[in-house]
């Protein structure tokens, strides 16, 4: 059989198919999210359940990301994936037909034990197909595939929201099974062991997580992915809308720009970053973008106008881009691009500092301000940094073996 042209210069094709399947999950989800609240509210429920219903994704996919980790070393990559986006297409097209509150937040909990299915196995499978030297450029391939979906997702899903509370259900179902479709048969004929024989990792067994653990460079990995979930996807989403219109007393457009501002950054930054990790080790990136973080931080801290508040925004789009590339690239080296537990433990952290963030955050602006907050940010970006400074260049490893 003739192998397919890759569009994506010397990676192997599996990183386009998997790109495009991460960009149709998240423009789907985009699709959805903004009818999720409001066709919960359509049950009579409070703020507070409605809100709830989205916890539930978060929370289901948090304490089942284990579970995801153990099924992909006893079933494989490409089983667990495509059962996964099963489970999140099926229960949100049935989520589109609950009769009732407490339906609806059944379903949405089943799909966020299949989105924790996915999110494991794709990025497994992503480690696994590449070289070790490869692995920088194809998280950043990647991780772009997520982030373009995810901006393109809301511009859609408003005006469908408004002419249906159950469309966007079905549309995020309808995107998510095609997409499974496709990836599913053309996986399929992927020849796993021809790829590790060429990576030279043929002979390298699943990394216990035990193991993992053992290595400096995967704590600094894990923390650092904490971190990010915790500015990135936790404070930057739930704070920052409050802290314009509260804090600076700008108007709402501005959360817009701020936002999109972040995530153009991240995304112009993402492929050379993933090149330059590639080429120059995981280990000044990592530390840079802990930095970068830092600096988002302490920036968002000072900001008294609309100049430093954007350039917060845009270090934070920046420090994310870095670590994103750096810290996977890490982890595809310390476990030798085979080993689900290790990889689902890493995704843990990251929802684990997002479900964390709003929080502590939220509380932290009730009970002091807004400057406590970003600065509580900041520390944690801190703590991040200072385990870059006692790892190994797990890249100079890599061409050593």
């Amino acid at each position: 059989m003739r192998p397919l042209r890759n569009p994506f210069g010397s990676l192997p094709p599996e990183v386009a198919v998997l790109t495009a399947v991460a960009f149709s999950v998240a423009l789907g989800f985009g699709i959805v999210a903004p009818a999720i609240p409001l066709f919960a509210k359509n049950f009579g429920v409070s703020n507070f359940a409605a809100g709830a219903v989205i916890s539930v994704f978060a929370l289901v996919r948090f304490v089942s990301a284990p579970v995801a980790g153990r099924l992909v070393n006893r079933l494989g990559e490409r089983v667990v994936l495509a059962t996964g986006i099963g489970i999140v297409g099926v229960s949100s097209m049935l989520a589109g037909l609950s009769g009732s509150f407490t339906q609806l937040l059944v379903l949405r909990g089943i799909g966020g034990f299949g989105s924790a299915m996915f999110t494991v196995s794709s990025f497994a499978l992503l480690l696994r197909v590449v070289a070790p030297n490869q692995r920088g450029r194809a998280a950043g391939t990647y991780q772009t595939g997520f982030l373009l979906g995810a901006i393109a997702g809301p511009a859609f899903g408003g005006p469908l929201t408004a002419w249906s509370l159950r469309a966007p259900f079905f549309v995020y179902a309808t995107t998510l099974l095609a997409a499974g479709s496709v990836a599913t048969v053309f996986l399929a004929r992927t020849a796993l062991r021809e790829h590790e024989v060429v990576a030279g990792t043929a002979d390298q067994a699943p990394t216990p997580l035990g193991t993992a653990l053992r290595s400096s460079a995967y704590r600094a990995a894990v923390a650092n992915n904490f971190a990010v979930g915790w500015a990135v996807f936790g404070v930057r989403s739930s704070l920052v809308p409050l802290f314009v219109v509260e804090g600076l007393r700008l108007g709402p457009s501005w959360t817009g720009a701020g936002l999109a501002l972040s995530a153009v950054v991240q995304a112009i930054v993402l492929i050379p970053a993933g090149r330059l990790v590639d080429e120059r080790g995981r280990r000044p990136f990592l530390r840079a973008g802990a930095a970068f973080g830092l600096a988002a931080g302490v920036a968002m801290a000072m900001a008294g106008g609309a100049p430093l508040f954007l350039l917060g925004m845009a270090l934070y789009g920046t420090g994310s881009a870095m670590l994103g590339v750096s810290s996977a690239a890490i982890v595809g080296d310390v476990i030798g691009g085979r080993g689900g537990t290790p990889v689902a433990t890493f995704q843990m952290a990251s929802d684990a500092g997002a479900f964390l963030g709003p929080l502590v955050a939220g509380a932290l602006a009730d009970a002091a301000s807004f400057e406590v907050a970003f600065l509580a940010s900041a520390a944690i970006s801190g703590l991040a940094f200072a385990t870059t400074l006692v790892m190994p260049e797990t890249q100079r490893q890599q061409r050593a073996a």
